[in-house]
């Protein structure tokens, strides 16, 4: 698998895969079955910001550019916005990969 790819495809899958319906998708993936999967809500909107964070890096963006498409979503929570961009600082200092 792509070293690019495998950050992205373990939390998406951790988000997806938490219910017994997705044990055979979870196992493709790498994920024993839904048990691996991410159901408290705290880590699900961990995993979501480092998400965010990632893709950002993945199209070269800046955090100013990051930052500025995160504030033209008026409806996304402001916690959830600062969550993403410290997830994008994060990904760029190695703490996040």
């Amino acid at each position: 698998m792509d070293a690019t790819a495998k950050p992205l495809l373990d939390r998406a899958a951790r988000l997806t895969c938490t219910t017994p319906e997705f044990d055979a998708l979870a196992k493709q993936v790498g994920l024993r079955d839904h048990h691996d999967g991410a159901t408290d809500p705290a880590e699900r909107a961990r995993l979501r910001a480092e998400l965010d964070g990632l893709v950002a890096h993945l199209y070269g963006l800046s955090e100013s550019e990051f930052a500025h498409i995160l504030a033209i979503f008026p409806l996304v929570d402001e916690a959830v916005k600062a969550a993403a961009l410290n997830a994008y600082r994060d990904v760029g200092k190695g703490i996040v990969h």
